[in-house]
């Protein structure tokens, strides 16, 4: 790593402890991930059994709703870099913030199934908008040492928001619209906030930090093979995100109150994706990828085979939430190694292509549900994901074998979450850009003083 030293455009302090700066954007910036995704996008599976019995709608009408929001989250983040550059965070943020909170209140007060669709693709808009304006004022504000750290507490927004949906399905149980609008009003408290919060800035660049290389043929072809593997997991996926809940009540004779603990064990478990993304990238991610893709297909066939145990299905609830979020992780740090300096577009696609296959996932679970019944349709997919697990050899790899017997040294160091961060910028020589911490900045002023 170079041993130049920029100063940051962020306001580094030196307390890095829960209280400083980059600390407080980071828990802020995860309960508005935690709203966005959490709320607005995954959080719609467990409310299925009370709207399919109060609009009386078959698995086929569930699983194309449950696309709409995934159809709406990939044609958002097509230009959410762009709106997040034009616009600044602070403004990025409040609109997307503002999706949430008009998707959400149309959920709760929808009479028929068309506004219901209308409201499931606004919030989808919000989620696509969100991680983008949030990514924009974090380039700008927090110090770029701590990078891996935010981005993971803000990553485990999404957990915390599936979790936070549970207590609202079991103090109203069977009552989704209320659970919905309080929904929309903690979006309104989110919005507010981050009209207050969340600077008026876009990203920011250093002037010796140069552009990033073009993209070689085998960076295109590596990218294909990630964008390929997030499409089938997001295939997978969707079956539980959808009619996991449903499946319970409808063939384990479990209350919808009782299916809302399913959402706590997910929410729970999800919570360690970041630890297992993190061991993944200092060992080895295709044998990760294979082990965390063979857990999640297990889930599936574990809720199907005892829906009616809740200890068991809340346990396959466990495996899926940890799975899922080590797999999103995963391919997330894949795309930032892949395309180092275009963090716009690197993390990106995998996001693109796993709600891709989610789009496609839903309805085709809910035809096989209609088709084949609860059990042979997860058992189907989880199959399907049992074969693509197999094929995670061909799971693309973004450290190049031709290492220097120095660079094979400090190898150790070069992966984890942090170090995926590390090497974004680049000067002109090719090396990372490297900056000061700010308890590097703080050792290096108190031996200035002294002097």
């Amino acid at each position: 790593m170079g041993d130049m030293h920029n100063s940051d455009t962020s306001s580094a302090e030196p307390d890095l402890g829960l209280l400083s700066p980059s600390m407080r954007f980071a828990f802020f910036g995860a309960g508005l991930i935690a709203v966005s995704f959490g709320l607005a996008r995954f959080a719609f599976g467990l409310f299925v059994p009370s709207i399919r019995d109060d609009m009386g709608l078959d698995p086929r009408w569930v699983g194309l709703i449950g696309a709409l929001p995934l159809i709406s989250f990939v044609l958002a983040s097509l230009v959410a870099s762009e709106i997040a550059h034009r616009l600044g965070a602070r403004n990025a943020t409040v609109l997307a913030s503002g999706f949430a909170v008009v998707g959400l209140g149309l959920i709760s007060q929808a009479s028929n199934v068309f506004l219901l669709g209308a409201g499931v693709f606004i919030c989808g808009i919000s989620t696509g908008l969100m991680m983008p304006a949030l990514a924009a004022a974090m380039q700008a504000l927090v110090d770029r040492s701590v990078h891996g750290r935010v981005s993971s507490i803000m990553n485990a927004g999404t957990s915390i928001g599936v979790a936070v949906a549970v207590p609202m399905a079991l103090f109203l149980a069977g009552v989704w619209r209320g659970a919905y609008l309080s929904f929309a009003i903690l979006a309104a408290v989110g919005l507010i906030a981050s009209f207050y919060f969340i600077p008026a800035v876009s990203r920011v660049m250093p002037g010796d930090a140069a552009p990033p290389p073009a993209v070689s043929l085998t960076q295109l072809w590596r990218l294909l093979w990630l964008s390929t593997f997030a499409f089938t997991m997001g295939l997978i996926s969707a079956a539980f995100w959808v009619f996991a809940p449903d499946l319970a009540v409808t063939l384990g004779a479990l209350s919808p109150s009782q299916s809302a603990w399913l959402w706590l064990g997910v929410g729970i478990a999800g919570l360690g994706g970041a630890a297992i993304t993190d061991l993944a990238d200092r060992n080895n991610p295709p044998i990760m990828h294979a082990l965390m893709l063979a857990l999640l297909s297990a889930s599936l066939v574990l809720l199907a085979a005892s829906p009616g145990q809740i200890l068991i299905a809340v346990f396959s609830a466990l495996v899926f939430g940890l799975a899922y979020m080590s797999l999103t992780g995963l391919y997330l740090l894949t795309g930032i190694r892949l395309l180092p300096g275009r963090l716009s577009l690197g993390p990106v696609l995998p996001f693109l292509a796993c709600a891709l296959g989610q789009a496609v996932g839903s309805p085709l679970i809910g035809l096989l549900v209609e088709q084949l019944g609860y059990a042979d349709a997860f058992s189907t997919f989880a199959a399907f994901g049992i074969v693509v697990a197999l094929l995670s050899p061909l799971y693309p790899k973004y450290i190049e074998e031709a290492l220097s017997e120095e660079e094979i040294a400090e190898q150790e160091n070069l992966t984890g979450i942090q170090a995926a961060y590390d090497y974004q910028l680049l000067n002109e020589d090719g090396q990372p850009i490297h900056f000061d911490s700010p308890e590097e900045q703080a050792v290096e002023e108190t031996e200035n003083e002294g002097k």
